[in-house]
């Protein structure tokens, strides 16, 4: 089936992954922008060109280990070689699943996780497709346990991070004087830590692989130069206030935040995608399936729409409504995510990046004052994270029960 109605499949993957690549942007995104448009360091739109530039150099550039562990780590392609068809329309009901639950979680503006969803629909079509032991529970394990790690890492690097602003900055006779000095610093380590991750894990998905000793080399080269601007711009100004020292510093985050945010989660639309094109491409199933530039930057346009068009009713919750967040505070949730996230992604685990970027701000919550903490909020996110596994397994059977019924497959 999949050789006589190739390019209907081939279209019908292509607007499923595109779906899933807005959802992504109205979403998870949205997540990854929130403290920086919520706390009042940029604007929608200065997020939405930052999305552009570094959600697609991230996923370029360090998404190849991720979307590996996506589109074959949960479930092994080769139990369908007897059954392409059956791969086929399982991962595009996958898509579709994924898609359909972050337009009804945007639309309420609940911060869902595209990594749980996509990774739920996978895991419907395999027991329904084939059975319950067809899915590799090892891996799901893993997966599930950095969800459960992964706020609780990111939370305390956050929490650690305000503190260390607190008393370093905040608490100073002088606070303009030691932002202008230790800025600096946070910016070093943060440059350090993405660029770490590009060169010994992204780039050799381009074929310009380093080894570990050049890679920490040019590493430290990239930090000392990021540095350099962060002196050069926080020493030029004059007459100003915290905020705007650390909403200058949060354009840094933010550009950092949205490549761990594009080397993880853009996996979650590319993945299934490339599987499904190299199984119609080869006419047959095969564990590798590449990645092509093309397939990212649809995935990227995709992204970018879904942030301008909806991603202001997630954007509201992330950056508002938890805890009251400021420039100081966004920065340090922010570089706690985007360190969580990227090494997250350097290790092929499809982490939360929201669970990660939650978890940091409910970190500076704490550590700002627990008063401020909106725990019902928090509840309902909670609760959506909860719903979201099987909410995208039983949308994902629901697809593929529709398409075995049209398709007799």
């Amino acid at each position: 089936m999949i050789i006589e109605f190739a390019l209907p499949i081939l279209i019908l993957t292509a607007l499923a992954g595109l779906i899933m690549a807005w959802g992504i942007g109205a979403n998870d995104v949205a997540n990854a922008m929130g403290t920086s448009v919520g706390s009042g360091a940029i604007t929608l739109s200065t997020a939405i060109l930052i999305a552009c530039i570094f959600e697609f150099s991230g996923a370029f550039l360090a998404g190849g280990e991720v979307t590996s562990t996506v589109r074959k780590g949960i479930l092994d392609p080769l139990l369908f070689q007897d059954n392409p068809d059956l791969f086929v329309f399982g991962m595009i009901s996958a898509l579709l699943a994924a898609g359909t639950w972050l337009v009804v979680a945007t639309y309420f503006g609940w911060p869902v996780s595209t990594t749980h969803t996509i990774v739920g629909g996978i895991v419907g079509f395999g027991i329904l497709g084939l059975s319950f032991s067809a899915i590799d529970w090892d891996t799901m394990s893993d997966i599930a346990l950095s969800w459960l790690l992964s706020p609780l890492i990111s939370g305390t690097i956050s929490f650690l991070i305000y503190l260390s602003i607190d008393k370093l900055i905040l608490r100073n006779n002088n606070p303009i004087q030691m932002a202008q000095r230790y800025g600096p610093i946070y910016l070093f380590f943060v440059a350090f830590i993405v660029s770490m991750v590009t060169f010994t894990k992204g780039l050799k998905h381009i074929g310009l692989g380093l080894d570990y000793t050049d890679s920490i080399i040019y590493s430290f080269i990239f930090g000392l130069f990021i540095t350099f601007l962060g002196f050069v711009f926080l020493s030029r100004l004059r007459n100003s206030s915290i905020d705007q020292i650390f909403g200058i510093l949060m354009v840094f985050t933010a550009c950092v935040m949205a490549f761990a945010h594009g080397s993880n989660d853009t996996a979650n639309a590319v993945g299934p995608v490339a599987a499904v094109f190299s199984t119609v491409m080869n006419e047959g199933v095969s564990k590798e399936a590449a990645v092509s530039a093309w397939l990212l930057l649809g995935g990227g346009v995709g992204i970018v729409l879904g942030l301008a068009m909806w991603g202001y009713r997630v954007i509201q919750t992330i950056g508002k409504e938890i805890t009251k967040l400021t420039p100081t505070s966004g920065f340090a949730a922010e570089l706690a995510a985007a360190t969580t996230v990227v090494i997250a992604s350097g290790n092929a685990m499809p982490i939360s990046t929201t669970h990660t970027l939650v978890g940091a701000v409910f970190g500076v919550g704490l550590a700002m004052s627990i008063k401020d903490l909106d725990f019902k909020i928090v509840g309902k996110i909670v609760a959506s994270w909860l719903t979201t596994v099987p909410a995208g397994a039983l949308l994902s059977m629901i697809f593929l029960t529709l398409f075995r019924y049209l398709f007799q497959i």
